[in-house]
């Protein structure tokens, strides 16, 4: 579905008239000048670069069209910002810091589930020898004092737990 996506969006810009290097000098000076009405051209005309940088990310963590957006995002704000200067570098430069920065936050993500889910996991295992050791479900104090974790540490879990299977589309209602 992604690389679908990609491709479609790799068809639309190769429908757009490249844009040579005379082209793009002239409109960086324009732009340079304060001239705004030239930033739509530039970007068009540095779409197909954009493209080949988000795809040196993929299979990093994010689909493609997330790192295209990203890299689409730094070339807006390099045209924003451009002063003077070699701006293919400096747009490289900051769509690669945008990837990398929303990769980083993917993968910071996928770490903060995983460790949650093993907290889960951990809580009903330790809950489930409670009740058989003490003939009863264990109170939240009791699997608090058991896991050396806080009672409110503990109904987090139990309310992830129990969102989480509301959710589901297996349970039952």
């Amino acid at each position: 579905m992604h690389d679908d996506v990609y491709q479609m969006y790799l068809d639309e810009i190769a429908a757009i008239r490249p844009m040579d290097a005379a082209e793009e000098a002239q409109l960086l000076e324009k732009l340079r000048d304060g001239d705004t009405t030239v930033r739509s051209r530039l970007m068009e005309g540095y779409l197909p670069f954009i493209a080949e940088t988000a795809k040196a990310y993929a299979d990093q963590g994010l689909p493609i069209g997330d790192l295209v957006q990203e890299a689409n995002m730094a070339l807006i704000m390099a045209v924003d910002q451009y002063q003077d200067g070699d701006f293919k570098s400096q747009v490289q430069a900051l769509a690669e810091e945008m990837i990398k920065a929303a990769l980083e936050e993917q993968g910071l993500e996928t770490r903060v589930e995983e460790e949650m889910l093993a907290r889960v996991n951990v809580l009903k295992e330790v809950s489930k020898r409670m009740a058989e050791e003490l003939g009863r479900e264990a109170t939240v104090t009791e699997l608090a004092e058991k896991m050396k974790m806080t009672e409110d540490e503990i109904k987090d879990i139990m309310k992830l737990t129990l969102d989480a299977m509301s959710v589901s589309p297996d349970a039952e209602v």
